[in-house]
């Protein structure tokens, strides 16, 4: 059986495997956007790599987070701008 954790993604709790990013948690969790550009637009996981940083969250406090970067732990509090 895959050990899961519970992490919170603007408030909500969400179960995922341990070793989930946390950019596919953000998108199970529903939230229509992770970020909004400098003229208001929605913005997402691009690369999927870090290059792109279009996948921007804070994580614990931490702003400017790249989620796809970042694995799930037990605990995390993710906020996107939605």
């Amino acid at each position: 059986m895959t050990k899961r954790v519970t992490i919170s993604v603007n408030g909500k709790p969400i179960s995922v495997p341990a070793g989930t990013i946390v950019a596919a948690a953000v998108v199970e969790s529903g939230a229509a956007r992770f970020r909004s550009s400098l003229h208001g637009e929605s913005r997402g996981p691009l690369c999927g790599m870090g290059v792109c940083f279009e996948c921007r969250v804070t994580i614990n406090g931490q702003p400017h987070s790249r989620s796809c970067l970042t694995l799930c732990e037990e605990g995390l509090e993710v906020r996107t701008d939605e």
